[in-house]
């Protein structure tokens, strides 16, 4: 196909999946609410088994600012085969509103513990649910699995690409159920979308595309300060570098922070991430560039808020775009009340034959012919922690939805592209750098990155961005081979006594 058919092709699938999406959403009722930083939220959906309260998963929750407790507690909640029994948090101001989440359902008071060392040390405890910053995740987990216990670890599984094989080794090592928290795995109308894919009734697929268009203002500056007195902020710190206390580098603003987060492809973005990879049937690629900047304000945050990456395996390509300024999304279709509905966080999936368009809200999917017309939707929801605690209570790792090993494959796609980003020099916007002019796929997307800085009023003959090296990549290694500054950012230096091993 030529270029220029190419990416009229792609900007005609965009159009026309937004539409589908829309369409599908107001025939399915009013989409869901949307958790946040999360971009998804998991259903109140209930057991119909009923367990003696003696025979129950006795679980833990580590981590109950936000997602902890609107996410994990309120999942978790609903589910008669399991009991809340402790919860941990460094900042003890947590506690009430946690322990009253579960007295709202008649739930007993649980224990607490703001240093997991010493829940994980409980012996009533039979598994944890991980719901820390990103820094926190892999540690928790590989100590939680080295104490005897399941764990459900938050996306991304890993700060780096490193520590998610190192949740997989303890995984294998001490036997134990890890669940990658990615919940779209549990979503029947994805999972069904992956496998009408999978099945070959798209044709052969080519280019997966994610997309993460969720506004994020700036976060402003603000000084280094003392830290609460609720906080114990040296294990908050964990296995970073030793900082001083900051309101920017707390709360949900760690996102932004190379020490603790992975900015929003690594936030909202691996969600989307995951579906992609899911949908190509692959790993770990050969190839990875990343493409962006931190634009239209200046403060404290160091990711970048608009992020072009993209990944080659070869006979296929997965294409990821995160924009964080004021977007009208790619499309627009008939919403519900009849206002314009956008295509801000979601997938598409190209075949030779058609595509499918994967939306964010847990329950729609469009698969569409190459000529754009509507076949197939795809509807109907679930719940990742009730699959947990059903392979927690089998013990049968072939129960999950997503195995911590899945995890880490799409998290490991998300530093990927920003090793690269971080590696790239500064430079003068460029209308077609080398690393985009010979992939037809990211021009379109580069193309449409550009036009929308300059609807931001972002004056790119006057701003630099980061252009990063295309880097090869070893899958089975997962290293970049003989690239010793790429290889160097795929750990850590770790502060002692938070040390994740090299090996487990």
């Amino acid at each position: 196909m030529a270029d220029l058919s190419r990416r009229s092709f792609l900007e005609h699938t965009l159009m026309t999946a937004a539409a589908g999406l829309a369409a599908a959403k107001v025939a399915q009722g009013a989409a869901k609410s949307q958790a946040p930083g999360d971009g998804t939220s998991e259903p109140k959906t209930e057991t119909t088994e009923k367990v003696a309260k003696a025979d129950r998963t006795r679980i833990a929750v580590i981590g109950l600012h936000g997602r902890g407790t609107d996410g994990h507690i309120a999942g978790f909640i609903n589910d008669d085969r399991l009991e809340i029994v402790a919860l941990c948090d460094v900042d003890t101001s947590q506690f009430k509103r946690a322990q009253s989440k579960l007295a709202e359902k008649g739930r007993p008071v649980a224990k607490t513990y703001q240093d997991l060392r010493q829940l994980l040390d409980d012996k009533d405890v039979q598994a944890v649910s991980v719901a820390t910053p990103n820094h926190w995740h892999t540690l928790a987990g590989v100590w939680a699995m080295q104490a005897g216990k399941d764990v459900y670890v938050e996306k991304p599984v890993s700060h780096n690409v490193s520590e998610g094989r190192r949740l997989e080794q303890a995984r294998v090592k001490y036997d134990r159920i890890c669940q990658a928290g990615t919940q779209s795995r549990s979503n029947r109308a994805t999972a069904e979308a992956i496998k009408y894919i999978q099945d070959g009734n798209i044709g052969k697929v080519s280019l997966a595309r994610g997309l993460c268009y969720k506004r994020r203002k700036t976060i402003g500056h603000f000084d280094d300060s003392a830290a609460p007195a609720t906080l114990a902020y040296d294990t908050w710190l964990g296995p970073a570098p030793k900082r001083p206390f900051n309101k920017n580098r707390f709360l949900y603003e760690w996102h932004w922070n190379w020490d603790y987060g992975n900015g929003d492809i690594g936030n909202q973005g691996v969600h989307q991430m995951d579906i992609a990879r899911w949908a190509l049937g692959k790993d770990l690629p050969t190839g990875s560039v990343g493409i962006g900047g931190r634009f239209g304000y200046k403060d404290d945050g160091q990711t970048p808020n608009t992020l072009l990456t993209c990944y080659d395996y070869g006979d296929a390509k997965l294409l990821f775009e995160v924009r964080g300024l004021e977007t009208k999304g790619l499309a627009a279709g008939e919403g519900k009340n009849g206002k314009p509905s956008l295509l801000l966080v979601g997938d598409i999936i190209y075949g030779t034959e058609g595509f499918v368009a994967i939306g964010s809200d847990y329950g729609t999917a469009v698969a569409f012919d190459k000529e754009g017309k509507q076949v197939k939707a795809f509807k109907g929801s679930g719940s990742h922690f009730n699959n947990f605690i059903s392979a927690v209570r089998s013990h049968k790792q072939e129960e999950l939805h997503c195995p911590v090993l899945e995890g880490h494959y799409s998290a490991a796609l998300c530093h990927l592209g920003n090793i690269s980003y971080r590696m790239g020099a500064q430079e003068q916007f460029d209308p077609q750098p080398k690393e985009v002019a010979e992939n037809t796929d990211l021009a379109e997307a580069y193309k449409r990155y550009e036009d929308h800085l300059k609807e931001n009023m972002v004056a790119i003959e006057k701003t630099t961005q980061s252009v990063g090296p295309k880097l090869e990549f070893d899958p089975k290694s997962e290293t970049f081979g003989s690239n010793s500054q790429a290889n160097a950012y795929l750990t850590r230096d770790y502060r002692t006594p938070f040390v994740v091993p090299a090996q487990v």
